[in-house]
């Protein structure tokens, strides 16, 4: 077993190293164990990092018992809903690259021998991905779980809830005792939002790529199983170290296509594309944006969730989960890869013996909701470089529409215009200066679309952007429009009127104005002053890439 830190803890030079560590009631013997970090973004601020702490302690418990020395650090862990719909969330897609650097600082400055990393939400499981890609240690994610149900008037609710009834009490459809109820109903507890929105998708992900224990991912954060989970995450930790097992054996350019078809018959959130093309680029694999709609033309869409559906999480959970959604999948899947078990998925699922597709929450290959998966991939003169759209989310009458644009140059301006009534059905909304650079940040268009929902508008309009959407999020939307406008893309010459024509079917988008107008209104076009001019912001939308590279930091390249 070759244990980095042994280097420097076993010699006499390693004597500040031990005596520290002695300073905190680590012991000797302690001392003759791998070092496996806990890394934890547990926090006060964000329900689905709530129960980390009681997660991490069972963590630790089955490092102990394997003969291991848990260390435990914190790391960031924002929350998207608190962060929507004002200047916060130009913040959080930016935080994605910080857990992942800030895992990478605490690992390597003190020598870790394998780490085992907490999170739950949508920036903090793929910041971990990140890490640990970077890092290629032995490695286990375990995420927190789905928060529970919740009950109004006799009807299940969840976080969605509240902003469509935002929208419905602003035009008076509910009252305001209703609306509290509503607010004081959708959340009765700690973990990630039910629906099947970026926190969840990704923690369905790092299970079907192998990194967290199968059948995980869906434990709803009150059961006792998430317990079991930490703790045996924490025994098999050391079964990797031993093994010599690492992450950068589990993460491969076919474990990578397993988490996308995965993703693609879960209906995931279009979020999915910018952090599987940001983990690929951390592991050194070559991972092309057009792949992801090659392979959603191949993979049935198989399993619906809120907001597709009624069905939310722990429904999920309770009809088996990505176990079962796998072992459907499997003749489509690449089966031998390895996972944290140390066992092939084929293995995993062999063992697990997950039950047949309910039917309702989960259908089989031969009945899918759709024969395609739930993204789609779109190009066309509006988007040159790439757009996604998710049209698992998409009524079916709004796959195929045109209408005249009406622009906005900011999410607020938007909202703004739909409390006052100017959104009109059929209306092409374009939101731009969203992006990565331009917004920086590349902020969820999740509250607009939500309102619209409330004002009973969602699935007669379109709404397009550079920047990008909730999970959660449905009606007629198509975002992470390549080039950004911040960069001179087209979008950024879009006029109210112009028409633009949408078909997802034909993967395309067009602005319908002649090319010798573009030509002239590209011409007579200036970049922007930055909107942020200090901090991580202003540094972020120097090197950030677009987000059909991921958005990635571009000094990693």
């Amino acid at each position: 077993m070759d244990w980095r830190s042994r280097e420097f803890r076993n010699s006499p030079a390693g004597a500040l190293t031990r005596a520290l560590y002695k300073g905190m009631g680590y012991s000797d013997n302690d001392l003759k164990k791998p070092i496996i970090a806990v890394a934890n973004s547990w926090n006060t601020v964000c329900p689905g990092q709530f129960n980390l702490n009681q997660v991490a302690q069972a963590v630790r418990e089955g490092i102990n018992e394997a003969g291991g020395m848990p260390v435990e650090f914190g790391t960031i862990g924002p929350c998207d809903g608190i962060a929507q719909g004002h200047n916060g969330m130009k913040f959080i897609l930016p935080c994605r690259d910080v857990i992942a650097s800030s895992v990478e600082l605490m690992i390597e400055a003190h020598q870790i021998d394998g780490m085992v990393l907490l999170g739950s939400c949508d920036k903090i499981v793929p910041g971990m991905l990140m890490a640990a890609a970077r890092l290629n240690l032995p490695t286990i994610i375990v995420t927190g779980g789905p928060m529970e149900t919740g009950r109004y008037k006799g009807q299940n609710v969840d976080v969605n809830t509240i902003e469509v009834a935002t929208g419905a009490f602003k035009a008076g459809r509910i009252t305001e005792e209703e609306f509290k109820e509503i607010e004081n109903s959708v959340c009765p507890g700690p973990g990630s939002c039910q629906m099947m929105g970026t926190a969840n998708t990704m923690c369905c992900l790092t299970e079907a790529i192998g990194l967290s224990l199968p059948g995980s991912a869906a434990v709803p954060a009150v059961a006792a199983k998430r317990l079991v989970i930490a703790r045996e995450s924490g025994r098999q930790i050391i079964s990797l170290v031993e093994k010599g097992i690492t992450a950068g054996q589990i993460i491969t350019k076919e474990s990578i296509e397993n988490a996308i078809k995965v993703g693609l018959a879960i209906g995931g959130s279009t979020n999915l594309v910018l952090h599987i093309l940001a983990l690929a680029h951390e592991a050194g694999i070559q991972l092309d944006i057009e792949e992801f709609d090659s392979l959603s033309l191949k993979t049935p869409y198989i399993a619906s969730l809120v907001t597709a559906s009624k069905y939310d999480m722990v429904d999920f959970f309770r009809v088996g989960g990505i176990p079962v959604v796998m072992k459907e999948l499997m003749p489509l899947l690449n089966k031998h890869c390895v996972t944290v078990t140390g066992h092939s998925l084929e293995t995993n699922i062999n063992i697990l013996n997950p039950p047949d597709p309910d039917g309702k929450v989960i259908r089989s290959l031969e009945n899918p909701f759709k024969p395609t998966g739930g993204l789609a991939v779109l190009k066309g003169n509006l988007a040159p470089g790439t757009a996604i759209a998710k049209p698992a989310a998409i009524p079916e009458d709004r796959l195929v529409c045109s209408g005249p644009a009406k622009v906005f140059d900011a999410e607020e301006d938007l909202i703004a215009a739909i409390h006052d009534g100017k959104i009109k059905p059929g209306d092409i909304i374009v939101v731009r200066y969203e992006g990565p650079k331009g917004g920086p940040g590349m902020r969820e268009m999740y509250t607009p679309l939500k309102l619209l929902d409330g004002y009973e508008l969602a699935e007669s309009v379109f709404l397009i952007t550079d920047g990008r959407f909730s999970g959660s999020n449905k009606g007629g939307f198509i975002g992470h429009i390549c080039p950004e406008a911040a960069e001179g893309g087209p979008i950024a010459l879009v006029k109210d009127g112009d028409i633009i024509s949408i078909d997802i079917n034909r993967r395309n988008i067009t602005l319908e104005v002649p090319d010798d107008e573009i030509e002239i209104r590209r011409a007579g076009w200036t970049k922007k002053e930055p909107k942020v001019k200090k901090g991580y912001l202003a540094l972020y939308a120097k090197i950030v890439s677009s987000a059909n590279k991921g958005a990635i930091l571009s000094s990693a390249e």
